[in-house]
């Protein structure tokens, strides 16, 4: 008994045997997460890349359907005892594109807009002309008129805008540069902060919900990996927005044979209201202000993924990018309302257009104007450096935060009345 009681190790060894496949196992822990995770098969990454060129295509008629609208080139018109709404003359917009140096001649621009039509993103007005042609023809943009049926996939490009837009509004946006190794990468997101923000804002229901809408969103080729080919992952691999959504876009582009998915250009910088031409002297995360340079905060510690995994990317400590200040000296309010002070008060008027105002105000109060869009709405309406901002549309702006005044604005109407206080003369203007 005592011997059969002895051998009882035996079973104890058969239980430690599973510790050697525990052993086996370890080496997993050590395979990076893009060899954990579903990769996109070669028909999902082409179905991706042709649905993104097809979305660059209608997001470029839709910002020449609202430049059109702007243009008063889309109107009601009758022909013998039929009234057309919302429709435009093929001869008309030829002419407007040449005008406007989006075509470089007449064949030019039959080009673009028939790229445009076959794209579905206007018709005939009575689906009679299959091909554009240079006459007086009707046509109608099938926004205007409701007849382009949303898909599943066009569905998801709405949602994905609305979630673009909310995200780049924010001041502490949560797109960032992030480096790995040698590698650096900008205006990206890990694949578990952006469900984290999605549900923060109401955006999905449940983080699965979440996962397929993100899944749906590289299916479409407007998310995808900075690196890798592979499906969306809830855990710190870094995914970017391979469509800026607020990019202004030039006509030509539709006739462009290079995919973005492939290339992967890097995004130009956004702004939501002002600047439409954006030059290098400007900050890459310029917006409508552009506030003065401050100390860079400690970088954010990467998260762990929902998966347990500890991701290797890092985030870079944000430097200081705004421009030098376009003034010589800072100016107070009791300066520029002193009695004789050397400033002459105008009254502009800026009609905003499909890609925004055209200007940057900087400082907090007073702000100024620091930089303008050649060409742009404000440029047209008298808007220049230097000048300081009294007042839009009745609010009192002398004592207001540059993102006060940011929010007034996209809060307000396109069409903006502006008081400036103008220097009389170069004393502002740095040596």
């Amino acid at each position: 008994m005592m011997l059969n009681q002895g051998e009882t190790p035996e079973p104890a060894k058969t239980d430690e045997t599973p510790e050697p496949a525990k052993t086996d196992e370890t080496p997993a822990d050590d395979v990076g997460e893009e060899d954990r995770v579903e990769l996109l098969s070669s028909s999902l990454q082409e179905s991706a890349e042709d649905f993104q060129r097809l979305t660059e295509i209608r997001l470029t008629g839709e910002q020449l359907r609202l430049r059109l609208h702007n243009s008063k080139l889309i109107r009601d018109r009758c022909q013998q005892t039929l009234t057309y709404p919302n429709c435009f003359v093929a001869k008309d917009v030829v002419d407007w594109l040449i005008e406007h140096k989006e075509a470089t001649d007449r064949e030019n621009a039959i080009k673009i807009m028939q790229k445009l039509l076959e794209s579905k993103v206007f018709h005939h007005v009575c689906d009679e002309h299959p091909d554009f042609k240079d006459e007086k023809l009707f046509y109608r943009f099938r926004n205007d008129d409701g007849t382009l049926s949303p898909s599943k996939q066009m569905r998801v490009v709405v949602r994905s805008q609305r979630i673009y837009e909310k995200i780049v509004a924010e001041e502490d946006c949560i797109l960032k540069v992030w480096e790995q190794g040698t590698e650096r990468y900008r205006r990206t997101i890990q694949g578990s902060q952006l469900l984290d923000w999605m549900l923060k804002n109401h955006e999905i229901p449940t983080r699965k919900d979440g996962e397929l809408l993100c899944r749906s969103m590289v299916e479409c080729g407007i998310i995808q990996p900075v690196r890798g080919c592979h499906h969306f992952s809830d855990s710190d691999l870094l995914y970017r927005f391979a469509i800026n959504f607020r990019r202004k876009r030039k006509l030509v582009e539709v006739l462009g044979d290079i995919s973005p998915y492939k290339e992967r250009q890097q995004d130009s910088p956004d702004s939501p209201f002002c600047l439409r031409k954006l030059s290098a002297e400007l900050p890459n995360n310029s917006f409508a202000c552009a506030d003065e340079p401050s100390p860079s905060p400690p970088s954010p510690v990467p998260k762990r993924s929902s998966q347990g995994g500890t991701g290797s990317y890092q985030p870079l400590k944000k430097e200081p990018m705004s421009p030098p200040s376009v003034l010589k000296r800072p100016v107070t309010v009791e300066e520029l309302t002193a009695p004789g002070a050397p400033f002459m008060m105008k009254i502009l008027h800026i009609m905003g257009d499909d890609v925004g105002w055209g200007f940057v105000v900087r400082g907090k109060g007073p702000c100024y104007v620091q930089a303008v869009d050649p060409g742009g709405p404000a440029s047209i309406a008298g808007v220049k450096i230097r000048q300081f901002v009294k007042s839009i549309n009745g609010l009192d702006c002398l004592y207001l935060h540059y993102r006060s005044i940011y929010k007034h604005i996209v809060a307000g109407p396109r069409a903006l009345i502006v008081e400036v206080l103008e220097p009389l003369d170069d004393s502002l203007v740095p040596t």
